[in-house]
């Protein structure tokens, strides 16, 4: 197992004035045994970063460090990592223990050995039922399993997951986060885990890094990113549904937005334009005739233990998520809102940035 650096990594395609920069210096440490979870949008640059990590991809600038040797010019297979992939790879000609034990064979590992240790990751994935089976026989889950087996029997020190659920149904994909969580717990490897999906990060990870466009956003626990995102971005990219946004001007207690003054509940950090953050379970519907903020309601979605209420406040789109058991208002019907005061999130209107 070995700790990962990321020293001011910088990626770019091209060289000179038409070069085409992707990665945009970024910096992490990640400690030895820890599991990270790398978790943006299409085209945000985690898995080009990932790539670079596992020497797929060559960097322009920082540098890699991987148990404290710097790699940058180190060839992957001389990294001590593995990598799963989100399309398997598996050979369809070989059996199960074949396509685990390939790597090694290649390697010149004694047959013995290789026979332990893809017996012992066949346990631990509970593959030992299907070791003669043709990945044909196999479902899309046992498949995904036996990209892990392959990966586990190179005892590498750091394990590189490049959207290895993709691939697989909701339920399957639930399951399969399980399988990974306990997989880490057990064996402890450093691991790096790329994904779109903000709920296989927030299950997973003990860390989380948030990319956008090619820049670390937030780097913490999924409680940290949550909680106190530190820029509008993460706000509205994680949570599900994102957190309501609500530019404006701020003046003490009273908040200019959406062409309505709302009354706040704790006063906001600074007068000026500010962005007002409120996740939707943190705000609760009044009755009629008390005072709160004024929301048009415009639909409804049932989600079975919960509800969604959307809005107009003002002019800006607003969430409220409240219990299912509660009696929801009717569309076109206008509701107050009391906003929880510890709960409010402040941006900088300029930078984005938290307050």
């Amino acid at each position: 197992m070995a700790s990962i650096s990321l020293r001011n990594v910088v990626k770019r395609y091209g060289t000179g004035a038409k070069a085409n920069p992707v990665i945009h210096g970024v910096s992490a440490e990640i400690a030895d045994g820890e599991f990270i979870v790398i978790v943006g949008p299409s085209g945000c640059g985690k898995s080009t970063l990932l790539r670079m990590v596992a020497g797929l991809e060559e960097i322009s600038g920082g540098e890699i460090a991987i148990g404290g040797r710097v790699v940058n010019d180190t060839e992957p297979s001389e990294r001590d990592i593995a990598m799963v992939f989100q399309n398997y790879a598996l050979y369809p000609h070989m059996s199960v223990f074949d396509n685990m034990a390939y790597g090694l064979k290649i390697a010149k590992v004694a047959l013995a050995e290789i026979k332990t240790r893809v017996d012992k990751a066949a346990k631990i994935l509970e593959l030992g039922p299907f070791l003669q089976r043709k990945p044909r026989e196999l479902s899309g889950g046992q498949r995904q399993r036996v990209a892990m087996g392959r990966a586990i029997v190179r005892q590498p020190q750091v394990f590189l997951f490049d959207e290895p659920l993709s691939n697989l149904d909701a339920k399957l994909r639930a399951q399969t986060r399980l399988e990974i969580q306990k997989l880490h717990a057990e064996l402890g490897v450093t691991s790096l885990f790329v994904t779109h999906d903000q709920v296989e990060a927030m299950t997973l990870a003990q860390r989380m890094i948030v990319m956008n466009g090619g820049r670390m956003e937030q780097i913490g626990t999924p409680e940290e990113v949550y909680h106190r995102p530190a820029t509008t971005f993460v706000a509205s990219f994680i949570g599900s549904p994102p957190m309501n946004l609500i530019p404006g001007l701020a003046d003490g207690s009273r908040f200019s937005a959406g062409g309505q003054t709302l009354a706040l509940p704790m006063a906001a950090p600074r007068a000026g334009e500010l962005v007002l953050g409120l996740r939707p379970e943190h705000v609760e519907l009044r009755q009629a005739g008390g005072t709160g903020w004024p929301l048009r309601v415009e639909a409804l979605e049932m989600l079975g233990a919960e509800r969604l209420v959307y809005g107009r406040l003002g002019e800006t789109l607003f969430i409220v998520r409240i219990d299912a058991t509660l009696t929801p208002p009717r569309v076109g019907d206008t509701v107050l809102l009391q906003a929880a005061p510890a709960q409010l999130h402040w941006f900088d209107a300029g930078t984005q940035q938290r307050v």
